[in-house]
């Protein structure tokens, strides 16, 4: 029986929560996981009770703004904000937490991440922001670039 290692367990579940994301540009999830066991996911999109990008257009795209550039420009949450959002609302504790996204996180995540007490964070794809690089790092926050089943690699 040839059974995925915990990290590609918890990405695998990270790939299917971004199915939810109403994003027209990007789909990303995150689940926050503490000793094996998940505690709060999230995806990216609007707010609850606000219309979706599919049914109101994309702000981003109307205004021309680049990938990684001006977050405020944007309806909607990201994925990671949002797990954070969820674990808070729930009442659970996420300090000393590992985020599992399907993307690097923003700079605007990041310092959400570094406040939040999680610890290590493993992603699948980049992302292009130095500076969410350089405080994460500056944080002593592990991070793992997750490559197959075999585990990641630290960048």
């Amino acid at each position: 029986m040839d059974r995925p290692s915990w990290d590609q367990y918890f990405m695998d579940i990270t790939r299917l929560v971004a199915t939810r994301s109403t994003c027209l540009r990007r789909q990303v999830g995150a689940v926050l996981v503490k000793g094996r066991n998940i505690l709060a996911t999230g995806y990216n999109g609007v707010p609850s009770g606000v219309t979706h990008c599919d049914a109101g257009g994309c702000l981003r795209a109307r205004l021309n703004v680049p990938s990684g550039e001006r977050h405020e420009l944007c309806r909607g949450l990201h994925a990671e904000q949002n797990a954070i959002i969820q674990a808070a609302r729930n009442g659970i504790n996420i300090d000393g937490s590992t985020l599992y996204c399907t993307t690097m996180p923003c700079i605007i995540c990041t310092k959400m991440i570094i406040n939040a007490g999680i610890g290590k964070v493993v992603f699948a794809e980049g992302y292009a922001d130095e500076l969410a690089r350089e405080m994460i790092a500056e944080a002593s926050i592990a991070v793992v670039h997750f490559t197959n089943d075999h585990g990641g690699e630290t960048p």
